[in-house]
C-alpha cells in the first residue's frame, strides 16, 4: 500500500512540475494548465492523506484505499480529457467557419477584379 501511494505522490509531483515548466515555456496555455494542476493536486492530497483516502474508499464501497485513489485518478483524467475534447471540437468548428468566410472573401475579391 505504501509503495503505491508513494508512486502516486511522485507521479502527481512530476505532473505538477511538468505542467508548470510547460506554462513557463509557453507550450501550454494557462487556462488549460489549471485542469491538469487541479487533477495533480487532488491526487497529491489523496495520496498523502490516508484518512481521507480510507473515507473515500468506504464512501465508494471499496475495501482497499489505494484502489479508490486509482479509480478517482482515472475519473479525474477522464473529465480532463472530456473537457479538452469539447475545446478541440469548438476550435474545429471555428476553423471551419473561418475557412468558409475566407473562401467567400476570396470569391468576392476575385469578382471585383474581374469586374474592372
Amino acid at each position: 500500500m505504501d509503495r503505491l501511494l508513494n508512486v502516486m505522490t511522485l507521479l502527481s509531483l512530476g505532473l505538477i512540475v511538468l505542467v508548470l515548466m510547460s506554462v513557463r515555456r509557453s507550450h501550454i496555455r494557462v487556462e488549460y494548465s489549471v485542469s491538469w494542476l487541479g487533477a495533480a493536486t487532488a491526487l497529491l492530497v489523496l495520496s498523502r492523506s490516508r484518512a481521507l483516502l480510507e473515507w473515500l474508499a468506504v464512501l465508494l464501497g471499496l475495501g482497499y484505499g489505494p484502489l479508490a485513489l486509482v479509480m478517482l485518478a482515472l475519473c479525474v483524467f477522464l473529465v480532463v480529457f472530456y473537457r479538452f475534447s469539447v475545446v478541440i471540437s469548438g476550435l474545429k468548428d471555428a476553423n471551419i467557419a473561418l475557412t468558409q468566410r475566407v473562401a467567400i472573401l476570396e470569391f468576392q475579391l476575385r469578382a471585383l477584379h474581374e469586374g474592372q
